[in-house]
């Protein structure tokens, strides 16, 4: 389910719950989180988490007029899973300015390179970058949208208790981890829907 301009709190609103909501989302965006080696990283989301991003910027930018408020949903509600998918950002972290610099230009394409295994079905590569290019021929982004489609028969494969890993296969950076314990399990309602 969407967020709507009626769901959502006035900026005075939600300047009143902010510590509040901060406090909870913390944990709920650990829960939907993946390292991938040490600088990539995925954070799953859903409409808890965009429903935050979305009133953290209508209180950045100030926005209380109804356009402005209907532009941020619609900007962000995109990144909401609809029942047969998983939406991520991933994120490259490097501290160092320089390192940074250095590894976004070897790492162009990385987006692309992004997969989910579950265990006896085909693998599912990602969906990038849906919105708009995050990358040129020299360099990518520090930061990609991702989208996860599964077929019926691996979502219910993943129900039924399958193997499921998140990795990248990318020349310059290779990493696989397990989905496991409670964030498998957070991820697993993505597909309620379905």
């Amino acid at each position: 389910m969407k967020p709507t301009p009626e769901s959502l709190l006035g900026l005075e609103a939600y300047a009143r719950e902010r510590a509040r909501l901060r406090a909870e989302i913390i944990p709920h965006r650990r829960l939907r989180s993946l390292l991938l080696g040490e600088h990539l990283s995925l954070q799953f989301e859903d409409e808890r988490t965009i429903r935050y991003q979305i009133q953290e910027m209508l209180r950045i930018e100030k926005i209380f007029e109804p356009q402005g408020i209907q532009d941020e949903i619609d900007a962000y509600a995109p990144l909401i899973p609809d029942g047969a998918n998983w939406k991520a950002t991933m994120l490259l972290e490097y501290p160092d300015p320089e390192q940074r610099r250095r590894e976004l230009a070897r790492l162009v394409g990385i987006e692309r390179a992004m997969y989910v295994d579950v265990q006896g079905c085909p693998r599912t590569l990602a969906v990038a970058d849906e919105d708009l290019d995050r990358e040129t021929a020299d360099k990518t982004s520090s930061v990609h949208f991702l989208r996860f489609e599964f077929s019926p028969e691996a979502i219910e494969a993943m129900r039924a208790g399958a193997a499921v890993h998140v990795g990248c296969e990318h020349p310059h950076y290779t990493a696989r981890q397990a989905l496991t314990g409670p964030t498998r399990e957070a991820l697993l309602r993505d597909f309620a829907l379905h």
